[in-house]
């Protein structure tokens, strides 16, 4: 079992930046990658961006050149900076962390992109 605690949403005007943590606890011997998705109302969830186990990291098309995904393996986070932000980057954002057959998912912190 994998826990996730994710922290660090608001409000943010646009263009402003906003940086996102993922904590994770547990048994992380069978993840593969970790990740963010998001959700905004009406609409499906979207990958967002995911690190590997050996820090190669991809991006929605949506979101690159603005946010970078890291992660401190020392601590069990990840981390999603998220500059440039538009009122379209408005959302519910989870962290993921995905095994071979099983997701887990974190609670959910809501970002909202507005002037």
């Amino acid at each position: 079992q994998v826990q996730l605690v994710e922290s660090g949403g608001g409000l943010v005007q646009p263009g402003g930046s906003v940086r996102l943590s993922c904590a994770a606890s547990g048994s992380m011997f069978g993840v593969n990658f970790m990740g963010w998705y998001r959700q905004a109302p009406e609409k499906q969830r979207e990958l967002v961006a995911r690190i590997s186990v050996g820090g190669s990291p991809m991006y929605a098309d949506s979101v690159k050149g603005r946010f970078t995904i890291s992660r401190d393996n020392a601590k069990n986070t990840i981390y999603l900076q998220m500059n440039n932000l538009k009122p379209e980057d408005t959302a519910v954002y989870y962290c993921n962390a995905k095994e071979t057959i099983v997701d887990y998912w974190g609670q959910g912190t809501q970002v909202t992109v507005t002037s």
